[in-house]
This record gives C-alpha cells, sequence and structure tokens, in this order.
C-alpha cells in the first residue's frame, strides 16, 4: 500500500488526525478575512463584463493575417475609444472584439481597421451582438442559481438535518463569493463560459461536503447513549475519515483545469479558455476548504448548542475528570478504556489526538481496557 493509502486508513481508523474542530476559529478567521477581500475587490474594481453582457461588435480579418495581436488590439482601441479584446485564430485570423459599440460606430471603425490592416473593408467580417442576449443569460443564471440553492437546502434538510443544509448553504455561498470576488481582482472577462463555471463548482463543493456529512450522520447515531466522545470530537472524526478522499478528488479535477488555465489561457495565449478555467480552478478549491474548514466545524457550533449535547459534552468531561482522577492513562481516558459498564459496544468512534483509537470489542466491560504503562 502506498504511504498516502496508509495514511487514509489510519486516519479512517483514528489512529492519527488532526483537530480541525477544535481550531475552527481559525479557519472561520481566514475565510471572513477571505471574503471581505473579495468583496472589497468587487465593490472597487468590480467585473469586467464580455462584450455578450455589454454588447458590441466583433471584428473578424482574413486568413494569415500579418498584424500581431498588440498591434490590432492598440489600432482597435484607437478607432473605437473603448477597450479591445484582440484573439489570433488558428488560421492566423484576427478576431477583434470591441464592446459598447452601435451599428454607425461599428461602420466607421471597420474602415479605419480595413486601413490599418491593409485589408479590404469587404473582406472584414463584422457581426453586432446586442445586451439583451446577455441579460437573458443572466437573468437565467440568477434563477438556475436560486432554484439549486432552494433545492439543495430541502434536499439536504430531509436527507440529513436542517443544521446540515445551513452549513451547506453558507459554504456555497462562501465559494461563490471568492471566486467572483478573484474575477473581480484579476480582471478576466466575464463570459457565458464564466457563468457556466460559476454553476458548474456548485456541484463539486457540494459534492465533498455531502461526503462528510454522511460519514457524520453514521458515526452520530444514538450519541447520546454514550459518554465516550462529544459531538465535536465525532465530527472531527468524519472529516478526518474523509480527508484523503477530498483531497485525492479535488487535485485529480484541479489538474486538467490547471492545465487549461495556465498552459492554454497562459502559454498558448488561448483567451477564450481562461474564462471558464479560472472560475472551475478557484470554485474547486475554495469548496475544497469550505467542506472541511467550514461546513463541518459549523455543523458541530449549531449542533453543540443543543440541550442534549451540551449535556453530553457534560457527561463526557465528567468521565474523564473522573477517569483521570482515578489514574487512568492518557489513552484510556481519551478513548482506549470503557467508561461505562452499560456503554453499547458500537458506540461512535472520534478522533480526539493524534495517537487514539476506537476501543476494542472484545474487552472487558466496567474496567480500564488500555494498557498500563
Amino acid at each position: 500500500m502506498s504511504k498516502l493509502g496508509t495514511l487514509g486508513a489510519r486516519l479512517h481508523h483514528g489512529e492519527v488526525g488532526y483537530d480541525f474542530v477544535k481550531n475552527r476559529k481559525i479557519w472561520y478567521g481566514i475565510s471572513i478575512l477571505i471574503t471581505i477581500t473579495a468583496i472589497v475587490g468587487l465593490a472597487v474594481r468590480g467585473l469586467h463584463m464580455g462584450i455578450e453582457f455589454q454588447g458590441g461588435a466583433v471584428f473578424t480579418t482574413p486568413k494569415h493575417m500579418s498584424a500581431s495581436v498588440a498591434q490590432a488590439e492598440t489600432w482597435a482601441e484607437d478607432s473605437s475609444g473603448h477597450d479591445a479584446i484582440v484573439q489570433k485564430l488558428g488560421d492566423g485570423s484576427l478576431r477583434i472584439q470591441i464592446s459598447g459599440t452601435d451599428t454607425q460606430q461599428s461602420d466607421q471603425i471597420k474602415d479605419d481597421l480595413s486601413q490599418k490592416l491593409d485589408v479590404p473593408a469587404d473582406k472584414i467580417n463584422a457581426d453586432l451582438v446586442g445586451p439583451s442576449w446577455g441579460d437573458q443569460i443572466a437573468n437565467k443564471a440568477w434563477q438556475g442559481l436560486g432554484i439549486f440553492m432552494v433545492l439543495v437546502v430541502i434536499y439536504l434538510a430531509i436527507a440529513f438535518e436542517w443544521r446540515m443544509a445551513v452549513a451547506a448553504f453558507v459554504a456555497l455561498v462562501h465559494d461563490i463569493t471568492i471566486t467572483v470576488g478573484v474575477y473581480a481582482l484579476v480582471g478576466f472577462e466575464v463570459t457565458p463560459g464564466t457563468v457556466i463555471g460559476l454553476l458548474t463548482i456548485l456541484g463539486y463543493s457540494l459534492y465533498d461536503t455531502v461526503v462528510v456529512f454522511d460519514s457524520l450522520k453514521e458515526q452520530t447515531k444514538d450519541i447520546t447513549k454514550q459518554t465516550r466522545w462529544t459531538y465535536s470530537e465525532v465530527a472531527n472524526r468524519s472529516i478526518n475519515g474523509t480527508l484523503v478522499r477530498s483531497i485525492n478528488t479535488t487535485v485529480v479535477a484541479l489538474l486538467p483545469v490547471a492545465g487549461l488555465l495556465f498552459i492554454g489561457g497562459g502559454v498558448l495565449g488561448a483567451g477564450m479558455l481562461n474564462d471558464i478555467s479560472l472560475s472551475l480552478f478557484v470554485g474547486l478549491a475554495a469548496g475544497a476548504y469550505s467542506s472541511i474548514f467550514i461546513a463541518t466545524p459549523l455543523v458541530a457550533d449549531l449542533k453543540e448548542a443543543e440541550p442534549q449535547m451540551k449535556a453530553l459534552k457534560k457527561r463526557v468531561l465528567a468521565k474523564r475528570a473522573q477517569a483521570a482522577a482515578k489514574g487512568e492513562t492518557a489513552d484510556s481516558v481519551s478513548g482506549e478504556g470503557a467508561y461505562e459498564a452499560d456503554e453499547p459496544d458500537d458506540a461512535a468512534p472520534a478522533v480526539v489526538g493524534p495517537r487514539n483509537q476506537p476501543a476494542s470489542r472484545g474487552r472487558g466491560r466496567g474496567r480500564p481496557s488500555g494498557k498500563r504503562r
């Protein structure tokens, strides 16, 4: 078995672990800081909306143009007075995109470009794009996002419970806000591809969250019937048990997206790939982060506000203090010893420390079963 596989098995069985839930205030603070930065960037710089949302003209030149992209961009901006985006296509032709132009301006720009590019005007293809089409896309996207959020909350509330639905909703809003904020800070153009990417990352983010929630639901069944572990400790065990799986799925998903973003968009200059690849890259990374550091710790906070979970925590801490007073070893206090004679054998295990292991089924009841040191 590989080292990563061995680590995953040890995490799953509670032999090692990191206390994510205990340090949740740190993760909350980091997320709040990143979110505020994203909101400030969005408010100050705004989004660079593409031609589909603003309207404008797209000019396509004949094949095998000698003019460079930089030259064509300068000439287009001088002719129109607006920002221009120029892309060199595979056949050597140039695609010049200018936002905020109407039919009359388009004809003037076309004549001016034909002179500067030394190409007959009738050889340059001009297409006008109205802003209404982009508005329709934006409206449909908002509708789809709203319907998706409502269905997610309803499903999670039915399949799990309302606290998990609330935590998943917060995580999704967290991911979308960060992704949109990064777009504002980087200055990438927002196109229909960007909208598609934003809607796509919601499914990836929700997948990781549901995997942890499913493990948490299974391990917290009848949790109040035992006095070994608190809800937060079981929640932490769920995160550690699915940690390697979450990392693996995220890395596998990020690798091809990173290829599109850094190689396709950066090295090869295929600007259209940036529209969807940046939203996917940022969204996938934010989704993996939120499922581990935000969603599950938030569920633990909401659950431990319940009276029965408060009572459970009080009983667990009292039992550990009693065991410590009797001279139990550290391992016995944290989970290897049996704390109550009537405790069920299948009580939910949880990671308390990096060396803890769940109690063995074959050990005797009513007495410490850990090894004496």
